[in-house]
């Protein structure tokens, strides 16, 4: 029986400092203060910050090498994404660097390789995913975007939903259906469309947040080359499980839980300090603050778990649904705290003045769109509840 090492090493601990000491010369200042205080980042932030980290060499560290990956072990890029952040850096666009970039390099051709890569990378390309349709979400399979063979071409038609940032989308790697025959699991081709291309239609779904993000697509007779299939026809349901697994495995975003809970204990702090929470008040969220770091603490245990099994080789892809389960949990969890610390002063009023004296820290105004927009993250990447039936499944055996 092997024993696994979760500790860091030397040359751990020293990447580490290397990591903090670049995000504390490069991140700007401005983009900073907006995640502190949880603002929206626009499309030219996400690109600012994606190029900052491409000129360094650090865009796409998980790529292989020859196209601007980095010679990393998976403990590396474990620090290297909980010191992001913990920095309160932007993630960057996971359309880009952590789902497409890695399908192309993986299963694209040279060709496609050679094209696009170099432009995921610097966000020269915007990228968006077309999955879920009205009656296909977590279960996928079901899809019906029909791509129909035209000689060089395939002739789309149907719909798309919830499609994250269409708006500003250059491209899309959509998954349709070429064949109605065998299992729904088939049949299903991996394609990547240019936006502008005629028949596509665009309309924004305007989120409880405020934030118009979502966005349904529309195909009419849209015409896509054949040589953007990625893969042989037929096999985008394989191509697509590798994108998942990346999806769901990246969602428990330890280190940015890490990061909030610290932030929720000075704001705790700084409101018993002011005399706004009484001491009653700050022991009760202390007490649930502690039981969220328990959790937290167990929850990395598992991510280094799997650290490790990757480091030896071994296989952890069942341990992408409890992450995901339990991250996006926890993820939650900790924006209700945050909602519950503002109080009053957190509801959204039309004319932005608070009956409360809690300061105009921008974290009380971002408290309720936050705590709104993270309701979502228990639902993409594959619903909790789906996510509960793998684990039974692979996990316990059941």
């Amino acid at each position: 029986m092997m024993t696994m090492n979760l500790d860091f090493t030397d040359a751990d601990r020293a990447f580490r400092q290397e990591v903090r000491d670049f995000l504390a010369e490069a991140l700007p200042s401005d983009l900073r203060r907006k995640m502190v205080e949880r603002r929206h980042l626009g499309k030219d932030d996400i690109v600012r910050w994606q190029r900052i980290l491409n000129a360094r060499g650090w865009a796409v560290p998980a790529w292989p090498v020859e196209w601007g990956g980095q010679p990393w072990t998976p403990t590396q890029r474990y620090i290297f994404q909980e010191e992001m952040a913990l920095a309160h850096a932007p993630e960057g666009s996971p359309f880009n660097v952590n789902m497409i970039g890695p399908v192309i390099a993986r299963f694209g051709t040279d060709e496609q390789k050679r094209r696009f890569l170099p432009r995921i990378a610097n966000i020269d390309d915007w990228w968006c995913q077309g999955f879920s349709e009205p009656g296909a979400g977590s279960d996928l399979a079901a899809l019906k975007t029909s791509a129909v063979r035209d000689g060089d071409d395939y002739v789309l038609n149907g719909q798309k939903i919830w499609t994250t940032q269409a708006q500003h989308a250059d491209w899309m790697f959509a998954l349709v259906r070429t064949d109605n025959s065998g299992r729904k699991q088939q049949g299903i081709t991996f394609l990547l469309l240019e936006m502008r291309t005629p028949g596509i239609t665009i309309r924004p779904i305007p989120s409880i947040d405020g934030i118009a993000d979502l966005n349904e697509v529309f195909f009419d007779d849209v015409r896509v080359p054949v040589a953007n299939r990625i893969g042989d026809e037929g096999r985008g349901w394989d191509y697509a499980k590798q994108l998942l697994g990346h999806e769901r495995s990246g969602i428990a975003r330890i280190g940015l839980s890490k990061e909030r809970l610290s932030q929720l204990r000075h704001l705790e702090a700084d409101l018993h300090e002011r005399g706004i929470l009484s001491d009653a008040e700050r022991q009760r969220l202390r007490r649930r603050l502690a039981e969220v770091e328990v959790e937290l603490r167990a929850l990395e245990l598992t991510q280094l778990r799997v650290v490790a099994a990757d480091s030896h080789g071994g296989g952890a892809n069942s341990a992408a649904s409890i992450l995901k389960v339990r991250g996006t949990e926890l993820q939650q969890r900790m924006t209700e705290l945050t909602l519950e610390l503002a109080g009053p002063a957190g509801l959204p009023m039309p004319d932005h003045h608070h009956h409360d004296d809690r300061g105009a820290d921008g974290w009380l105004e971002a408290s309720a769109p936050f705590y709104f927009t993270m309701r979502k993250v228990s639902i993409f990447g594959g619903s909790n509840e789906i996510q509960k039936n793998i684990i039974a499944k692979t996990v316990l055996g059941l």
